[in-house]
């Protein structure tokens, strides 16, 4: 069942959080999650072209890896986990960052007071990514940007079907393609469905791809307000 409530939202990626360590996707994922995933991170800044003292937002900042790679900026990140903040205070000890636990809607947080919102796989995770990206449109200022990532898993399942067919789970690089909660996606889009879903809320500038636009696990989108 869905969760409905916040506290049911709230225990439902606690539950998530502590099925899925993400510091130790992070550390010890097989090479090749490992590479797609550094090549994303790669991909959210450049897309980003953070400048020093911008105010950056992340919606769903996880543990703090993404949030990590822009010391620069004035940081800003939000959770609905308490798991996963308590995280990213670790990861993030030293940083110019302030940390918020609910849903977006629900916090003051000013409009348009963010230079650049980043927000990267989450909107699979949520029961009603159209009112997230209303409220990250909200949020973001006419000048800025908002970067959003998808995970594109018509093709990882696709792939995952393929490694367990092939009997290439017992390899090293194969072990943990389960890792990940997929039962925890509400949604499922296709790159065209990705980009449609944004356009009614801003223009996308610019699409990348990871590892590669021939292989699109990964896609994200720079997107600008109308």
């Amino acid at each position: 069942m869905r969760p409905r409530t916040p506290a049911e939202v709230e225990r439902w990626n606690d539950n998530l959080a502590e099925e899925h360590d993400i510091d130790d996707y992070y550390a010890h994922s097989g090479v090749l999650i490992r590479a797609i995933e550094l090549r994303r991170l790669e991909l959210i800044r450049t897309l980003v072209a953070p400048r020093p003292g911008e105010r950056l937002l992340e919606v769903g900042c996880g543990g703090g890896h993404v949030l990590a790679r822009f010391g620069e900026c004035e940081l800003v990140g939000v959770d609905v986990s308490g798991a996963m903040l308590d995280k990213a205070r670790k990861n993030l000890a030293g940083y110019r960052v302030t940390l918020h636990k609910g849903e977006l809607g629900n916090l003051a947080l000013p409009d348009a007071s963010f230079d650049a919102v980043v927000c990267t796989e989450v909107l699979e995770h949520v029961v009603d990514p159209e009112a997230v990206l209303g409220h990250i449109r909200r949020l973001v200022r006419p000048t800025g940007r908002a970067v959003i990532t998808f995970p594109n898993d018509h093709l990882v399942n696709t792939l995952k079907s393929a490694v367990r067919r092939a009997g290439l789970t017992r390899l090293p690089p194969f072990r943990r393609i389960s890792w990940g909660g997929d039962h925890y996606h509400f949604h499922v889009w296709r790159i065209p469905e990705m980009r449609a879903l944004l356009e009614r809320f801003f223009r996308v500038e610019r699409e990348a791809f990871a590892p590669h636009r021939l292989a699109p696990i990964r896609c994200c989108f720079r997107c600008v307000p109308r």
